[in-house]
């Protein structure tokens, strides 16, 4: 790319800036495999795609109970250290097939504070080649803030993050790390306290301790770990709730109290199947169920967040530069699908500039998720006509996209149905079009209109697509054609555009320069 056509692109994306998998650091960090040796599970993770919002490409995990009965013995269970050398092992093999070698590695609190921790580590290393870093308390908690931090850039509140044998807290401000803390709360370490009494006095303690090291009211608290996660899933199932996306799910300090009553009245088992969760998991939640209880009653959180990123993702971020880190997770991972995937990679910044008066009032979409579209409006192509539009809604509601809410997936989702279909009556995914308010349905509409309407003008050259014009006090639509674009206004063309003014309300349409 030469200077004028990188400064015009840079000019482009105006505060996007330049895309950042162009960058060659950032292709640098294309595909990273990471292990999260922990005390309940041992996980693989291969990260690829964008840097700044990275596609799981491998992903596994065996529920191997390293920690199990290590608050009883000090040492880790053995069936448990076998399972975990297993896995260490095909992960191993795994990585050197996929030339992502070495990998790394971390352990936590059960290899951390077992008697036979090293010994572990060494039969690892000559078993495997694997070198295995063990990291405090302390440092986990940072890794685990961290994580968080790719997928909320500039993120505030507290961190949670439960393990097996521990549970820590991060502290956010301004999108960066401050107090880390750690305990000894894990469910598998609570496993040896006998008796509801103990156990909730051993608990308000333990959290009132926490509170005083990392302070209350932290505002909007970020939980990481698969208990919570279980946990997560256990209250969608009571609310019936459509989207079975665990990351950004929300929930209010009244509903953890509600879900954790249901869990203490239901068929323990009955509500593991109904909610897929392994029984080595199922076998956690009640204790980790009262954790949250006194944790949520103790620290007064506004409102909870469920986070799918962790250490792992953590580990990613550290190698980051601050560049890297400063961009917007959601765009980057857009960009790069359409610069793998769309027929014409490149032209959502221009279709971008093409929508966008359509969305400039006080109320409209934010722009990053106009820019979200106009990236993803055509990367779905290889879908049978038919059902392209249903492809593109469960792309966006279901993807591993960061730095989006539910609700904002679903809006990116039901504006891409729009850029394949005029209507949704009728469609599969109704259920989650109720988690919109009305006024968003509309304006997720007209937005998949104005993309479908606006592909229509692919074939013409840079610069000269034509622009639109809304006012809409005077009700009145305008399209001004550039010159080199009026015969690509045809009658298919013209009547997508009147589907877009009949979203906007029916609003007078003016073309121009034919």
């Amino acid at each position: 790319m030469d200077g004028a056509s990188e400064s015009a692109t840079t000019e482009d994306w105006g505060p996007f800036g330049r895309p950042l998998f162009d960058d060659p650091s950032a292709r640098a960090l294309s595909r990273v495999g990471v292990v999260d040796v922990g005390s309940n599970s041992v996980r693989l993770v291969v990260f690829d795609g964008a840097a700044r919002s990275p596609a799981y490409f491998f992903n596994e995990k065996v529920m191997a109970g390293l920690g199990a009965g290590l608050a009883e013995t000090g040492r880790l269970n053995p069936q448990g250290k076998v399972r975990a050398m297993e896995a260490l092992k095909r992960f191993q093999h795994l990585a050197d097939a996929m030339g992502i070698a070495p990998l790394t590695a971390v352990a936590t609190a059960a290899v951390r504070e077992a008697e036979d921790g090293p010994a572990f580590r060494e039969d690892v290393l000559r078993e495997t080649g694997l070198r295995l870093f063990v990291i405090d308390g302390e440092e986990e908690a940072r890794l685990s803030a961290q994580g968080v931090l790719l997928g909320w850039p500039g993120a505030q509140g507290l961190v949670c993050d439960i393990g097996g044998s521990s549970m820590e807290l991060a502290e956010l401000r301004g999108g960066k790390v401050g107090r880390c803390v750690s305990s000894k709360l894990g469910p598998q370490r609570l496993k040896t306290i006998k008796g509801k009494k103990a156990l909730k006095a051993h608990l308000s303690q333990g959290l009132r301790e926490l509170g005083d090291q990392i302070g209350r009211d932290p505002g909007r608290l970020f939980l990481v770990g698969g208990s919570w996660r279980a946990i997560a899933r256990i209250d969608m199932d009571r609310r019936g709730y459509p989207l079975a996306v665990l990351h950004e799910y929300r929930m209010s300090r009244k509903a953890v109290y509600a879900t954790i009553e249901y869990i203490e009245t239901s068929d323990i088992e009955q509500l593991r199947l109904r909610c897929g969760l392994s029984e080595s998991r199922m076998e956690l939640v009640p204790l980790a169920a009262q954790v949250l209880k006194h944790l949520v009653r103790e620290l007064r959180p506004t409102d909870i967040a469920i986070s799918s990123y962790g250490i792992r993702e953590g580990l990613l971020y550290e190698q980051m530069p601050q560049k890297l880190r400063d961009r917007d997770p959601l765009i980057e991972a857009c960009r790069f699908a359409e610069a793998k995937d769309a027929r014409m990679p490149g032209f959502g910044a221009r279709l971008y500039d093409f929508v966008l008066p359509l969305f400039t009032w006080r109320g409209a979409p934010d722009k990053r998720l106009v820019r979200a579209a106009c990236l993803l409006h055509d990367v779905s192509w290889r879908a049978h006509p038919d059902y392209r539009h249903e492809v593109c809604f469960d792309e966006a509601t279901r993807a591993n996209l960061g730095g989006m809410t539910h609700e904002e997936r679903v809006f990116l989702g039901v504006a891409l149905l729009h850029r394949y279909k005029n209507s949704r009556d009728g469609s599969p995914f109704e259920d989650l079009f109720g988690l919109l308010e009305e006024d968003d349905l509309k304006q997720a509409e007209i937005l998949g209109k104005a993309l479908r309407f606006g592909a229509m003008l692919t074939a013409s050259e840079n610069e000269k697509m034509g622009s639109l014009k809304y006012f809409p006090k005077k009700k009145r639509l305008e399209l001004i054609l550039a010159p080199g674009t009026r015969d690509l206004y045809g009658e298919v063309a013209e009547a997508r555009l009147k589907s877009l003014a009949s979203a906007l309300g029916e609003v007078e349409i003016v073309v121009k320069g034919r």
